[in-house]
């Protein structure tokens, strides 16, 4: 799924920007069986778009069980993607049909569907602009009742591009984007595209639970009201809250992951 061209991959390329560590401040249990491709926290609830056709779920889930309190699916036909809540609906994007579907964040009733060009990959809003991910290295930015494309920007680590911009999630202001195929987060500044630093989550993981290439880190949330963190991958057991820790290192020139 989503391959591109290497040469594109921000593993490829000279960075710039500072890299910061992590520590897990808490641990809370995660269905191995879902394909996370959208992760958003609201009102105590962690709610998750799932990928895979004929397991493409958008679910409200509890936090500290686990438990998913309700669901929808999504037609086979369609794999699922990235999410975001806005304005008492919750948007799902899908990878290669171009539609997106718009749901009732209380009743998960749809509402309507929405269409693009290309792939859809990430979704995240500042309640203003709808942010787009698609793959490659530009984000586009929507117009959030309209969901017309305003704007686009390129996201660069200096003057190299940074490809493979997967899920998002706003995080104080800061754009937040999983690298598809990384361990890394890029923060981006959404008013220019410059990636501001990186958040290594190396070792995040045990590698007991992995079990391939496929599960790889994927899936950002932020409780803004307690400033929390939190942040899983596709079929992990686990959803893990995380603070940010200082600087660690620059980040290394022509650096392979």
């Amino acid at each position: 799924m989503k391959l591109l061209a290497a040469l594109l991959c921000v593993g490829a390329l000279s960075a710039e920007a500072p890299v910061a560590g992590f520590r897990v401040v808490r641990t809370y249990p995660h269905d191995r069986s879902a394909f996370t491709q959208g992760l958003e926290y609201h009102d105590g609830y962690l709610y998750e778009g799932t990928g895979l056709n004929g397991r493409s779920w958008l679910r409200k889930v509890e936090l500290t069980t686990g438990r998913v309190v309700r669901q929808v699916a999504l037609p086979y036909e369609h794999f699922g993607e990235g999410i975001t809540l806005l304005a008492g609906e919750i948007l799902q994007l899908t990878w290669q049909s171009h539609t997106g579907f718009i749901y009732g964040a209380s009743d998960f009733k749809l509402r309507r569907q929405f269409h693009y060009e290309g792939e859809g990959w990430g979704l995240a809003n500042n309640g203003r602009e709808v942010f787009l991910s698609d793959g490659s290295s530009t984000i586009r930015v929507l117009n959030p009742k309209t969901l017309a494309v305003a704007r686009r920007f390129r996201v660069t680590d200096g003057a190299m591009p940074v490809a493979q911009l997967n899920e998002l999630e706003m995080v104080n202001g800061e754009l937040y984007a999983n690298i598809w195929q990384s361990d890394r987060i890029a923060r981006i500044a959404p008013s220019t595209g410059k990636v501001l630093g990186w958040v290594d989550l190396k070792g995040l993981l045990s590698p007991i639970f992995r079990t391939g290439d496929i599960d790889v880190l994927n899936g950002i949330a932020y409780d803004a009201a307690g400033k929390r963190l939190f942040v899983t991958g596709k079929l992990w057991p686990s959803v893990f809250e995380i603070q940010v820790t200082a600087k660690v290192a620059p980040a290394a020139k022509s650096a392979k992951r």
